[in-house]
């Protein structure tokens, strides 16, 4: 058994710490697959208001092809930090055509706001380094994307 799985095993069994301290656990978001140029990411879906302010704030990892999807009622200038993030991660603005506007890297913990530079409609996050390592840039369609958020 991988340390990872035994890890999360262990983890799921231990005694939560207190209400008090402990942050509130994320409820379950759909999960769908992109595919870019060629290559799938599974990623939840964030399309409510609540859903997208926590964003992947708390977790201590993230899969290797997964990610989280960010999707508004429209396309709009966006702006993310990375407060309560401890995962370096790589984000996508999407316009609302499904073509990727521009990627830039955030760090763990940074309060400074990543802009998208255009209007996006939506925000794909992944691990830092994802869209290098498998050639996407700027002007790549994504294919999957649902329907615009109606909050």
């Amino acid at each position: 058994m991988p340390a990872w799985v035994l890890l999360l095993a262990l983890t799921a069994t231990a005694t939560p710490p207190s209400a008090a301290t402990a942050p509130a656990a994320p409820a379950a978001l759909p999960v769908t697959s992109l595919e870019l140029q060629g290559h799938t990411v599974l990623v939840e879906v964030a399309d409510s208001a609540g859903a997208r302010a926590q964003g992947l704030m708390h977790r201590p990892f993230l899969g290797a092809d997964q990610g989280m999807l960010f999707v508004y009622p429209s396309a709009d200038m966006r702006a993310f930090w990375m407060a309560n993030t401890t995962i370096p991660l790589s984000i996508a603005f999407i316009g609302a055509d499904g073509a990727i506007v521009s990627i830039r890297d955030m760090q763990p913990l940074d309060r400074g706001h990543t802009w998208s530079g255009f209007p996006a409609q939506y925000a794909l996050e992944v691990n830092q380094g994802w869209f290098d390592q498998h050639g996407i840039q700027p002007g790549v369609q994504v294919h999957g994307l649902p329907g615009p958020s109606r909050e």
